[in-house]
């Protein structure tokens, strides 16, 4: 028995404590569609860490209703703290009155300058029709490219970085801080994508 405990000891002891930290410290989470494209893309793998220090562009993973009374899991990027009051104008972001770059979604806000995303869009053709109709990059519920919200105290203000065809805070609404599970700290898969947030 002595033996046994020797040999698996170390072994039976790493199992254990990747099993609780796994149920206590992080999760695997899978992307499920484009709305943070490019950063993320769909169905990619990702170690979500469980914190409640969240902060501003931190991407995050929240719990929303599915419309069956389930929980739904998605990856969105924090836009606005509480009490914050954010203001988009053609594509650029106020949080305070404050002027912020976006650096992540530059990539994006070029191929809508050149053709509306035309040519990133070619796998669909709805989100092809809703670029055509944006006014900007960033646009209301309305299609307008001018808007502002006021977070309350205790939610946080979510949005995808593929604006075009995110479902995010402009269509649902601010998050509550229980509803935030934790952020992204690493992609793990494609291999070729691994990366630290």
């Amino acid at each position: 028995m002595k033996s046994f405990i020797k040999e698996w000891g170390l072994f039976t002891l790493i199992v254990v404590i990747i099993i609780v930290s796994r149920w206590l410290i992080w999760s695997p989470v899978t992307v499920d569609g484009h709305s943070m494209d490019p950063t993320l893309q769909d169905q990619e793998h990702l170690i979500m860490f469980r914190t409640q220090n969240i902060k501003r562009f931190d991407i995050v993973v929240a719990g929303e209703p599915d419309g069956t009374g389930k929980e739904k899991l998605i990856v969105k990027r924090v836009i606005g703290m509480p009490g914050d009051t954010i203001r988009y104008e053609n594509d650029i972001l106020y949080v305070n009155d404050k002027k912020m770059d976006e650096p992540y979604l530059q990539e994006y806000l070029e191929a809508f300058a050149k053709d509306k995303l035309q040519s990133i869009y070619t796998y669909n053709t709805q989100f092809q029709a809703r670029a055509q109709v944006s006014t900007a990059f960033t646009v209301d519920t309305n299609f307008q490219p001018s808007f502002t919200v006021t977070v309350p105290e205790g939610h946080y203000y979510l949005l995808g970085d593929d604006r075009i065809v995110s479902q995010d805070s402009r269509a649902v609404g601010s998050f509550a801080k229980e509803d935030i599970k934790g952020k992204i700290i690493l992609r793990m898969w494609p291999l070729n994508r691994i990366s630290l947030f």
